[in-house]
């Protein structure tokens, strides 16, 4: 697995309008990405944290093929609607160590 994470800074104010255009884009451009396992949009719990995308891949080799893919191209041209909101951003990309899953 390999994990791709954006931090996005948006002012409180502009919060609901960023969440509403960034679930648009998640539906519209994110269903059939090869390799794409999940994708989360955290909201953050306190005004000073920003929002975190959060993007599973099978493999590292599959988040480069979607960066360079049309579909990538396509919805970061046409997120206006996203880009206004957000003051700020992070991109970060990791490799588990361990993953435990509880189940009850």
């Amino acid at each position: 697995m390999f994990v791709a994470t954006n931090r996005l800074f948006v002012p409180a104010e502009r919060a609901e309008e960023f969440e509403a255009h960034f679930r648009n884009n998640m539906r519209t451009y994110l269903p059939g990405v090869p390799g794409l396992r999940r994708s989360t949009l955290l909201r953050p719990t306190r005004p000073d944290q920003p929002y975190v995308s959060v993007n599973e891949f099978d493999s590292e080799d599959d988040f480069r093929a979607w960066v360079a893919s049309d579909s990538f191209k396509e919805a970061h041209k046409r997120n206006a609607g996203i880009a206004r909101h957000v003051t700020g951003n992070a991109v970060e990309t990791f490799q588990p160590s361990e993953d435990l899953v509880l189940l009850t």
